[in-house]
């Protein structure tokens, strides 16, 4: 580490990329930069200030390299080549594996046909329309095509096989002109194959309404059927517009991009929007979770590239370094220049939020329980700095009336869920623990005490110990730990003025801030919560049944009643109390009352 620091002070205040290698020289990242001396120099600084994603990344780091360019655009260029190229697994990586398929029409044919390819051909005469999502979703798009303009969807190729055989069922169907019956002039073919390029193009509201005027002539001509022929195409154009199957490419106006960072996977949406409709979306999950800028910057770099189309305007959820300069390279690599930005309110903002509902809901689909378990005991694992991921978590908390009716709860959570069977109730007996602190202290020292004495229930230990309080508490909670020969990370639960979880206290008062981890920020405040409510619950639970059973006894009331509390503490003390005993904190008459009830009638003197 003292090495690579030492070799990246060495570094030119220049811009260029910079690559990250393991000790088998493999590159493990990629990035850029406007200075490489600051920007490779910040890795090897104080780990505390470096994402965890970027930790692992240091710590598996055993030497980088470097490559100066002219200026942060040429970087950027260089870098998403080089991305390209290594597949870094530390760089946020598009699947493009799946591949962006074209559909094709070869304008050279005497009768040209729609067909599907993975890669445009320059020179080779054909017309390409997409990219789309998938080979699926292209060979939908044509059949959706064909069906609608009554193409022919067989295996005959024309002219060749013109006269050849007799109309299939489509045509007696009404679902195909019959090119084969040789009754289709091959200009009337052109004419409904320049209407498919149409609505290729996203010109469906154009083609509709001149079908709509085509079909008002024919209907004035007395040309009825051919009217009537027409109606139904536009119904079945209508139709298949409102499918939304077509993906917008070059011919898309306005793409809505959002980014949604879950618990375990990240993911992308892009809403494609033309003439002010939406036609389709793309989702792209990534299985690991960074910040929405970086996402979204490495994605804008590496998915329209990749397509070879782009947008006029593309709307963003959140900003991104170096927005100029990833609009020259799409421009460059697409031939569009894309007009990019965040709008922060009016129209624009509504298909962002769509977009970003959108990428919410698809990563919360594909992302199961354990991988978000997984991900949070990790997470927790690095932010505690603990050995190993925490899968038994234990926290206490201590519920009371003023001086009297003292109890403590000890909460278990097994792989972030509540383990409700592992939950323990301590009644406080000690009448001079008068405070929380010690209050805990005894709780504490009975749980771990069973635990070295191998008494059932008490004898798996947890990977971490929360307890409520501040720093004075956990050391305290330390200190029972070491006592018992146990070696437990321990932190305090700190709350802030609405009494909710704040941040986490090691025992020499250093908090641990939670803001950052919102998963592990909502964990510990559901762990704190359930812990004060088993308290509570506890401790009304023993009130309760003071109250039920000193009820019925006439001449103890409200008053009385909490005075036996203070100073018996529990139901079996003031039952085996003397008559003596009771009458020290009740009238004469009050405690033989009190005895006679817990005595069958009975007096001292019977």
């Amino acid at each position: 580490m003292a090495d690579l620091k030492e070799k990246a002070r060495s570094l030119p205040q220049k811009p260029g990329v910079y690559l990250m290698l393991d000790k088998n020289g493999g590159v493990l990242y990629v990035g850029k930069a406007k200075s490489l001396r600051s920007r490779v120099g910040s890795y090897f600084q104080d780990s505390a200030s470096l994402t965890a994603k970027t930790r692992r990344l240091v710590a598996r780091a055993a030497d980088f390299d470097t490559i100066i360019a002219q200026s942060e655009f040429e970087a950027l260029v260089l870098e998403c080549s080089l991305i390209r190229r290594h597949q870094p697994r530390y760089n946020i990586l598009l699947k493009n594996g799946k591949g962006y398929p074209y559909i094709r029409l070869d304008r050279s044919a005497p009768y040209p046909d729609f067909s599907v390819s993975h890669r445009m051909s320059d020179g080779d005469g054909a017309q390409y329309f997409g990219p789309y999502g998938g080979r699926a979703l292209s060979f939908s798009v044509i059949s959706a095509l064909k069906q609608t303009l009554c193409l022919p969807v067989c295996g005959r190729q024309f002219p060749r096989d013109i006269g050849k055989g007799r109309p299939c069922l489509e045509f007696h169907l009404g679902r195909c002109v019959a090119v084969c019956s040789g009754h289709v002039p091959q200009a009337e073919y052109a004419g409904l194959i320049a209407q498919a390029v149409r609505l290729l193009e996203g010109k469906a509201k154009t083609l509709t309404g001149e079908m709509e005027a085509e079909m008002l002539r024919a209907s004035d001509d007395l040309q009825f059927e051919k009217a009537a022929a027409l109606r139904d195409k536009i119904a079945a154009v209508s139709a298949l517009q409102r499918r939304q199957i077509v993906v917008g490419g070059g011919m898309a106006d306005t793409d809505a991009v959002a980014c949604y960072v879950g618990e375990a996977k990240s993911g992308v949406a892009v809403l494609h929007y033309i003439e002010g409709d939406l036609i389709s979306r793309d989702i792209e999950i990534l299985d690991d979770a960074a910040d929405e800028g970086e996402i979204l910057a490495a994605f804008l770099a590496q998915y329209y590239p990749a397509r070879r189309r782009a947008p006029k305007t593309i709307l963003l959820s959140h900003d991104a370094e170096g927005l100029g300069d990833i609009e020259t390279l799409i421009a460059e690599q697409t031939g569009t220049r894309p007009d990019i930005s965040v709008p922060g309110r009016g129209d624009k903002k509504a298909p962002v939020a769509l977009a970003a509902e959108n990428a919410r809901e698809e990563v919360e689909r594909v992302t199961t329980r354990e991988e978000r378990t997984r991900k949070l005991l990790a997470g927790l694992q690095r932010l505690l700095g603990m050995a190993v991921p925490p899968r038994r978590i234990e926290a206490v908390d201590i519920s009371h009336t003023g001086d009297s009716e003292r109890v403590g709860a000890m909460t278990c959570f097994a792989d972030g869920r509540p383990l409700k069977r592992a939950y323990r109730h301590f009644i406080i007996h000690n009448e001079a623990i008068r405070d929380d602190y010690h209050s805990m202290e005894d709780v504490l020292t009975r749980r771990f005490k069973r635990a070295a004495a191998g008494s059932a229930g008490f004898e798996e230990l947890p990977d971490l110990l929360l307890v409520d309080g501040g720093a004075v508490h956990a050391s305290m909670a330390a200190r029972v730990l070491e006592g018992q020969g146990m070696d437990i990370p321990v932190f305090g639960m700190v709350k802030d003025e609405r009494h909710r979880t704040r941040a986490l206290v090691r025992t020499d008062g250093s908090e641990v801030g939670l803001s950052a981890f919102p998963a592990a920020f909502a964990f510990i405040g559901r762990v704190q919560e359930e812990t004060h409510k088993t308290a509570i619950d506890f401790h009304h639970r023993r009130r309760s049944r003071f109250s039920t059973e000193l009820d019925k006894i006439s001449g103890v009331g409200a008053v009385r009643r909490q005075a036996l509390v203070s100073r018996f503490k529990t139901l079996k003390a003031i039952r085996e109390a003397s008559p003596e005993e009771l009458r020290t904190v009740l009238p004469k008459d009050a405690a033989e009352a009190v005895y006679r009830h817990f005595h069958n009638g009975k007096t001292e003197k019977d």
